[in-house]
């Protein structure tokens, strides 16, 4: 990583990016492989819970919707305004 560092202040950039770029190509000069080796554990399967809706729960504690349905009668009027045209 240091050596990635020292490469990026040479070339005068300071972003992280480049720093991992240059560390892994000094870590491939060296022989050194840059990724990790080593092997992942097992992963632990969750046991089967019936887990509740978030969604569900929250729609059940909301009063009912007292609006009126929207009117879509004068929607027509809204896309197509007179007097002007098209480019």
């Amino acid at each position: 990583m240091v050596a990635g560092i020292r490469a990026a202040l040479a070339i005068n950039v300071c972003t992280a990016d480049v720093v991992a770029v240059e560390a892994r190509k000094a870590a491939e000069s060296e022989g050194r492989s840059p990724t990790v080796t080593t092997p992942l554990p097992e992963p632990v399967t969750p046991p089967d819970l019936q887990l509740p809706s978030l969604t569900e729960r929250r729609a059940t504690r909301l009063p009912a919707d007292q609006r009126p349905l929207p009117a879509l009668d004068r929607w027509d009027q809204l896309l197509h305004r007179p007097g002007r045209e098209a480019p």
